[in-house]
């Protein structure tokens, strides 16, 4: 005797998409008018939706939006998923096998992206013209979080800090250095001891992972630096540098010598031994890869390493 299929979900992906809309947007009407449809049709596909799988996925609360329930928050990471499978299973059909299609959500940490994304979005979207990359910058943390919840595919991060549930590419290390202002004593020098500035004040790069890492690093050579700022930007940290009210410890290394407002700074070598850290393409160990996330991960791999971050250039 024949095997009966399996039946048919009592869910529709439109009901999905609705209900990703609402959390997302955190209110129904703002869903709907990202949507372009009427309010009551998003409500009642969520009502639809939450009874065909005999569930309670948010709570509504008039005038202050909803709030997801437990419950809500794994089906919001589940229907990301399967609107993806599905988009992936679209695009295939539609189009060649070399043609890629959809949207790619990529994220990257705040340091990295001026220098990493754009050769990274120019170089792939001319090989894919009908996909579309939509990019977030953000702090590790954030950017972790993201990716296990469903909101983005990969992510470039720096290997500090990453949860075990990540799965990882390297793609190139950069060595620390110290950041000085051009008219410093020691700014002629080579490399720098983080000794020789322990009594100077620190400007210390506030964006996780970068905060503990800096701070782990002078540690480990028995170094309590003088945390005199603390800026979340890395301009606004290069630029109280240039100006001479501290020193920074940081990895990521632009070619330009100036800040936004024309101060100099340069970048010194540290005396001690450090190592090299890593850069990665990250995404949950949980979760297959689509065609698109592969494909931008072979790329990656292949080809588009950003100019003065090849390991080779990273070693000076």
């Amino acid at each position: 005797m024949a095997e009966l299929m399996n039946p048919a979900p009592r869910f529709s992906l439109r009901q999905l998409a609705y209900f990703v809309a609402i959390a997302e947007a955190g209110t129904i009407s703002e869903a709907a008018q990202r949507l372009h449809i009427s309010q009551p049709a998003v409500s009642l596909a969520l009502s639809d939706l939450e009874r065909a799988l005999k569930v309670q996925l948010c709570v509504r609360r008039k005038s202050h939006g909803i709030t997801l329930t437990p419950t809500g928050t794994q089906v919001l990471r589940r229907a990301r998923q399967l609107l993806r499978q599905a988009e992936d299973l679209e695009g295939e059909a539609s189009a060649g096998e070399g043609s890629l299609t959809g949207v790619l959500s990529l994220g990257c940490f705040v340091t990295l992206a001026p220098t990493v994304l754009p050769p990274l979005l120019q170089g792939f979207s001319a090989l894919h013209p009908g996909l579309t990359v939509d990019f977030a910058e953000a702090t590790q943390d954030v950017l972790q979080r993201r990716l296990l919840s469903g909101e983005l595919d990969l992510a470039v991060i720096y290997d500090m800090d990453v949860v075990p549930e990540m799965e990882r590419a390297e793609l190139f290390t950069m060595r620390p250095h110290i950041l000085l202002p051009a008219d410093h004593p020691l700014a002629d020098r080579p490399a720098v001891s983080l000794h020789e500035l322990a009594p100077e004040p620190m400007v210390l790069l506030d964006a996780a992972p970068s905060s503990h890492h800096a701070l782990g690093l002078c540690h480990g050579f028995g170094v309590v630096p003088r945390v005199r700022y603390r800026p979340t930007s890395y301009e606004v940290a290069r630029a109280l540098v240039g100006r001479g009210m501290g020193w920074s410890i940081l990895v990521q290394r632009p070619s330009n010598d100036r800040t936004y407002e024309g101060s100099r700074v340069v970048i010194k070598e540290i005396a001690e031994p450090v190592r090299a850290e890593a850069v990665l393409l990250a995404w949950p160990r949980a979760v297959r890869l689509n065609r698109r996330a592969e494909e931008f991960l072979r790329y990656c791999r292949d080809a588009a390493l950003p100019t003065g971050a090849r390991p080779e250039a990273s070693q000076a």
